[in-house]
């Protein structure tokens, strides 16, 4: 069953009840900038550090040290985005969460 990507039509989206899927004209300006810092990490990693890696002329097991870092220091900074990114909005949440009990628990 696909989640609806928006709150139906007449219903307010800062009311939307708490098991509600997250209506995406929610996303803060936190979840942007971390998608944007991500993303520019990603990018980094991906052209312009294996780019320049080329001019490393180290040999490691016989192998340039740029060919090690494309294929495997790439894909674990890329695990390392990841986890990131979970942490982040893990705690987002939390303090989301938070800021809604006490919300409730203040009357309204």
């Amino acid at each position: 069953m696909p989640l609806p990507t928006a709150a139906p039509p007449g219903v307010q989206t800062s009311r939307m009840p708490p098991g509600a899927p997250f209506a995406p004209d929610l996303h803060d300006a936190r979840h942007l900038w971390l998608k944007a810092g991500l993303l520019l990490a990603w990018a980094l990693v991906t052209f312009v550090a294996c780019f320049f890696a080329r001019d490393l002329q180290m040999l490691v097991a016989g192998w340039p040290l740029g060919y090690w870092m494309a294929a495997q220091g790439a894909v674990l900074f890329f695990m390392v985005i990841v986890v990131a990114y979970c942490v982040a909005m893990s705690r987002f949440e939390r303090q989301e969460a938070a800021q809604a009990a006490s919300v409730r628990a203040g009357g309204g």
